[in-house]
């Protein structure tokens, strides 16, 4: 589920990502819970939404049309080049194949459009310190088998690192790829401090180790391996990225 500082920071990444246009923008919100994104977008740009989720009865906004929809069992279910604009908040790490889901949002994007989606980031400090003793990430525990309640994060089945997102919002034919993050967590930031020294140390070893030795880096994925030693990535709470279909 999303919150309000994450409702925010997807306002402000798409607010930047549509600067230039004026016209009101055909939106699509997946994963649309109360309807609580769609009414902040509302508040600040014109807007024509529709919305889609698994549990439509949570949604409160009555005009606004909602689709019921398993996205892994089915496809999004509309046309071909039909949103200016995509949302998709705290929906993939629920998710069997995030991967067709970026590829299903590049179809229903108009050329030019913007592809606005979160996650929770696993890389943040407080998270890899969790890793490091349990082998959990930060919201990704223990799993109850069978779960039917996939909204909660009981339903977190996919961690999605951030290097990952990437690499499939770029095989699925996006540009433009922006990080940015919801807020700073205080333990990451008291972390940053002990451990400082041994990440760089550890970070100089293995950049120097994949370019020269496994050859794993090249001009065109740089610029994401990179980002993981960013202090976005060491520190934000959740992953927010906005990606452009190329026009």
């Amino acid at each position: 589920m999303s919150t309000a500082l994450i409702y925010r920071a997807v306002v402000k990444a798409l607010a930047k990502a549509t600067a230039a246009t004026t016209s009101e923008l055909q939106v699509l919100d997946i994963g649309a819970g109360r309807g609580e994104l769609i009414t902040l977008l509302g508040k600040t740009m014109r807007i024509h939404a529709r919305a889609c989720d698994c549990h439509i009865d949570r949604f409160a906004l009555k005009d606004v049309e909602i689709t019921k929809v398993d996205l892994n069992q089915q496809p999004l279910p509309y046309a071909d080049q039909s949103f200016d604009v995509v949302c998709c908040s705290e929906v993939i790490e629920h998710l069997e194949n995030y991967h067709d889901l970026i590829r299903q949002v590049h179809r229903v994007l108009k050329p030019g459009g913007v592809f606005v989606v979160t996650t929770p980031n696993v890389l943040n400090l407080k998270s890899r310190v969790r890793y490091l003793f349990t082998g959990f990430a930060s919201l990704f525990g223990p799993l109850p088998v069978k779960n039917t309640n996939r909204a909660s994060t009981g339903g977190h089945i996919t961690p999605v690192p951030w290097f990952y997102l990437a690499h499939a919002l770029l095989d699925a034919d996006f540009t433009s790829i922006d990080l940015s993050t919801d807020k700073q967590q205080t333990t990451s930031r008291i972390l940053l401090v002990l451990l400082g020294p041994f990440l760089w140390l550890g970070w100089v070893r293995f950049m120097r180790l994949e370019w020269k030795k496994y050859k794993t880096i090249d001009a065109v994925n740089e610029p994401f391996v990179r980002q993981h030693s960013s202090i976005a990535m060491l520190l934000g709470r959740t992953v927010v990225c906005a990606a452009t279909r190329r026009p």
